[in-house]
């Protein structure tokens, strides 16, 4: 993917040159103390989120960088300040407390509208797993979320904007709070949020069982954490179809299944 042009550093001030930076799936660059990437339909809500947050003891975010003319956009480029630290996949219980005062401070926003019209495997998949929308899966996606399917039950939470890809995306320093960055807005439940976090720890980052319980005083726990796997799984199939479900990635899943439907009996 080609760096942010002349033009677009010009637009937010910043100067040459840009430099990609690791993570941020290569579209993420550093132009001395900003970071750009490519901006999207959700980049001013967000923006305007973040920049309105008080100051917390317990998280950070980047805050965004206006362009000269006052604009969170410039070119189809977004900018926000760098922040100082690394994520760090095994400190997870450290990263759903952060979740958890982040999800605080922002509970009372009202839901945005661009969740509507947002189509992708992860919104779909989203919708799936909360019976919002249905899915014809390939055989071998059927056979694995078919326990949680039948585990799923309706549940009385209330709903939220909530960060939906926690793990990767906290990132820690020497003597700061925990740092929040690349927020996918979700209007869920916190718990749900968490159950994620803890879904794909166990599954993909060597998170042992006990994770799970330690957080299982969150609300529907069980429920959250059906939720949580059914949602990524099928944004799995949705993404790469009956070629997804290899031995490697089924045995990935599968304890985990087995767990939640533990919490979920």
């Amino acid at each position: 993917m080609e760096g942010p042009s002349n033009e677009v550093l010009d637009a937010f001030g910043l100067a040459l040159p840009a430099v990609r930076l690791q993570g941020g799936q290569g579209e993420t660059w550093r132009a001395g103390e900003v970071v750009v990437k490519r901006a999207d339909a959700e980049t001013p809500w967000r923006a305007e989120v973040l920049n309105g947050l008080p100051e917390s003891p317990d998280f950070r975010v980047a805050r965004p960088v206006r362009a000269r003319d006052g604009a969170w956009v410039a070119f189809g480029w977004e900018a926000s300040e760098l922040l100082a630290g690394a994520t760090d996949v095994r400190r997870q219980d450290e990263v759903l407390t952060v979740a958890t005062a982040f999800h605080e401070a922002v509970a009372g926003l009202p839901r945005p509208d661009f969740l509507d019209a947002r189509r992708d495997p992860w919104a779909d998949g989203d919708r799936v797993a909360w019976r919002e929308q249905s899915l014809d899966g390939s055989p071998a996606y059927v056979e694995l979320v078919g326990p949680l399917v039948a585990a799923w039950r309706p549940v009385d939470l209330v709903a939220q904007v909530v960060h939906g890809d926690l793990p990767g995306n906290v990132m820690f320093a020497d003597g700061l709070p925990p740092a929040i960055i690349d927020w996918p807005v979700y209007w869920r439940p916190p718990s749900w949020a968490a159950a994620v976090a803890v879904a794909d720890a166990l599954c993909w980052y060597g998170a042992a069982p006990d994770l799970a319980a330690r957080w299982a005083h969150l609300p529907e726990w069980g429920q959250m954490l059906v939720r949580a796997l059914i949602y990524r799984m099928t944004t799995d199939e949705l993404a790469g179809g009956a070629a997804t479900w290899t031995d490697e990635r089924r045995a990935a899943y599968a304890p985990v299944i087995e767990l939640a439907l533990s919490y979920a009996a």
